[in-house]
């Protein structure tokens, strides 16, 4: 009888070959994540069908009746909550702008293989629950603590290992210390009010505002307060940047805050395929939007050739939502020929866009600017 094990199940990770197209297993990956159509940027509270999915593993048959929350750990009293006494405690909602990790991997050379996303990874929600430092202090973290590990339902393998889903906060960041990240950190069992789809993370997830979507554990059932840095697989495997100078094992660099990003609402109309845009001579009112995980945007400029010169875009303030994505502008006044369209951001801390790939091997934060073929006839 031939030997098999879990490891047998799933390839390292690798590049793609030159001139090598999307595999079979990409393909699969696509149909069942699937992104926000560009035009969808219309709406400043993304719809919950047309918000970005990415699910590791499988939907888990997660029921809002008999699902409880376990906090244990390095904690004074462990606890377990089920759902009536989640909300019995104080909810708040946070509009927050949230992106895949990965957007924009199929874009890069060579492509890393993994969920081949271009530039769809994103939305935004309204999401309420419980703070998170409300829960923790209540369970009463004890000193020595020094993460807490966020476990969802979601199990798989993956490289190899087998899992569930996990992922850790510094116990500062997800106590809600200062005025950093940890301050707007959700368990949430609400989208834009109505229950957590279950591809959204039903009934409880996790919302960490201003992070990469890794960070957003769904179908959360345990937080473990532990006195180590916390090294399972979604920590310190995948989701690190591993430059091409540095070995596919090194440690590289945790992959946290969202980099600053902006994106056009596609003019005019389509071709089918391609997806070349058609728009007709004169005035042409552009608009999109734009965001970064390390403060507000403070300008986005727009290019008609290619990137080869600029010019800004009025941009709306973030107002009272500090982690949703703001409103852009501007006018373009297209005459006949072929025309590549370009949007970048700038963030508050004087982050910007690159003009070419910011390559890793996991294909991780890559903000280049976005470019829309159009016709103009």
């Amino acid at each position: 009888m031939e030997q098999v094990s879990v490891q047998d199940a799933s390839a390292p990770a690798r590049t793609a070959a030159a001139g090598e197209g999307i595999s079979r297993e990409e393909l699969a990956l696509a149909a069942r994540n699937h992104g926000l159509p560009l035009e969808a940027l219309r709406y400043e509270v993304t719809p919950p069908g047309l918000h970005y999915v990415l699910v590791h593993y499988d939907i888990p048959a997660a029921g809002p009746d008999d699902w409880r929350l376990a906090v244990r750990g390095l904690v004074r009293t462990p606890l377990s909550l089920d759902l009536a006494a989640l909300r019995a405690l104080p909810s708040v909602t946070h509009r927050v702008t949230m992106e895949c990790a990965g957007n924009g991997r199929a874009l890069l050379s060579p492509r890393p293989v993994s969920q081949p996303w271009l530039t769809e990874a994103v939305g935004t929600a309204d999401w309420t629950g419980v703070p998170l430092h409300l829960v923790l202090a209540e369970a009463g973290v004890r000193p020595e603590a020094v993460e807490a590990v966020f476990t969802g339902a979601d199990h798989g393998v993956e490289r190899g290992v087998e899992q569930d889903y996990r992922r850790s906060l510094p116990v500062g960041a997800a106590a809600g210390e200062g005025s950093g990240e940890g301050s707007g950190v959700l368990l949430a069992h609400t989208m834009n009010g109505r229950p957590l789809p279950p591809q959204h993370g039903s009934p409880l997830r996790l919302v960490v505002p201003g992070w990469y979507g890794m960070a957003h554990v769904k179908w959360l059932r345990e937080i473990t307060l532990v006195d180590a840095p916390f090294t399972g697989f979604q920590q310190s495997v995948a989701y690190r940047y591993r430059r091409a100078d540095e070995a596919p094992d090194s440690p590289g660099e945790p992959v946290t805050r969202i980099e600053p990003r902006a994106l056009m609402a596609p003019p005019g109309f389509p071709d089918f395929m391609s997806r070349t845009r058609v728009v007709h001579p004169g005035p042409v009112r552009l608009h999109g939007r734009a965001w970064s995980g390390y403060g507000p945007v403070v300008r986005v400029e727009f290019s008609g050739d290619g990137g080869r010169t600029w010019t800004e875009a009025a941009v709306e303030p973030r107002g009272p939502h500090p982690w949703a994505w703001q409103a852009w502008t501007c006018v373009w006044e297209a005459v006949p020929g072929r025309h590549t369209l370009s949007v970048r951001a700038t963030d508050g801390e004087g982050r910007t866009q690159p003009l070419e790939q910011p390559w890793n091997r996991g294909g991780f934060g890559n903000n280049l600017v976005q470019r829309v073929p159009v016709l103009c006839c």
